[in-house]
């Protein structure tokens, strides 16, 4: 019983350090404090407090030491998922996914961790949006079916909610660019699949521009492309990722090597 008052003891004044640490902004020595609390917490056999000490620890050493963050973030999700708070375990999914994307920029790592969030979100709008990001990813990568996969099914998912309807839109319009970047023929089809599926679809500026596209691409007319690219981006911005793709489908034109859009 001593035993356990001292690891007590010792679990608070580790706590304590972390926090004036953090204080003094020396994130290293911080995240190291939680993380010894974190370990003394398992010891005491009190999970929920480990896996806060070690969420801690991981929050602290994200603006010093990346990779630690994530092996504490990992140790956190590992007793979450023990204690099956899958929508905990997946936030924090999240957050791994955010290092790699903007610390470690190791993409195929943050697709893991967002595919892994959605999975555990199954079902939830927070679901939508970790699948979204993988497909911008993959579409990225060149996984072309993977991301029109995940457009179409979050497309179709949301088509029928009042509220989320008006998404739906760019969801089928990004996954008929990701077929018209394999073939052309592909994306003929499944435009006239998107928009007997989402009848609004058929009125929307992103299908008008789509099938300009086409018609400039079937006709092997650059200008045109560019003309009809630059009339959408005049009203809507183009994003990076909508300006990539368009992009890749143009030097697809024969004869286009200057690889711009404008």
């Amino acid at each position: 019983f001593r035993g356990n008052t001292r690891v007590e003891e010792a679990c608070e004044m580790y706590t304590r350090a972390a926090n004036m640490f953090k204080i003094a902004k020396n994130w290293s020595a911080a995240g190291n404090a939680f993380c010894q609390a974190a370990k003394l917490h398992m010891q005491l056999q009190s999970k929920h407090d480990s896996a806060t000490s070690f969420v801690d620890a991981g929050n602290a050493y994200k603006k010093a030491d990346p990779q630690e963050a994530i092996n504490c973030l990992n140790a956190a999700i590992d007793i979450y998922t023990d204690m099956g708070r899958f929508t905990i375990a997946a936030k924090h999914h999240i957050t791994i996914a955010e290092i790699y994307e903007a610390e470690l920029v190791d993409i195929e790592k943050a697709i893991a961790h967002y595919e892994q969030a959605a999975d555990y979100y199954k079902g939830e709008d927070s679901a939508n949006k970790c699948l979204l990001k993988v497909a911008a990813y993959a579409a990225q990568l060149e996984q072309y079916q993977k991301a029109i996969e995940i457009y179409e099914q979050v497309g179709t998912n949301t088509m029928d909610n009042p509220l989320l309807k008006y998404s739906a839109k760019e969801y089928f319009f990004k996954a008929a660019l990701c077929h018209f970047i394999v073939d052309e023929l592909n994306a003929k089809l499944a435009l006239e699949k998107y928009e007997e599926m989402f009848p609004a679809f058929t009125d929307s500026r992103e299908c008008k521009l789509l099938k300009k596209l086409l018609e400039a691409h079937e006709e092997q007319n650059c200008e045109a492309y560019t003309e009809a690219v630059k009339e959408f981006d005049s009203i809507s911005r183009l994003d990076q990722w909508l300006t990539t793709m368009l992009l890749r489908i143009k030097k697809s034109i024969q004869g286009e090597g200057d690889g711009d859009l404008k």
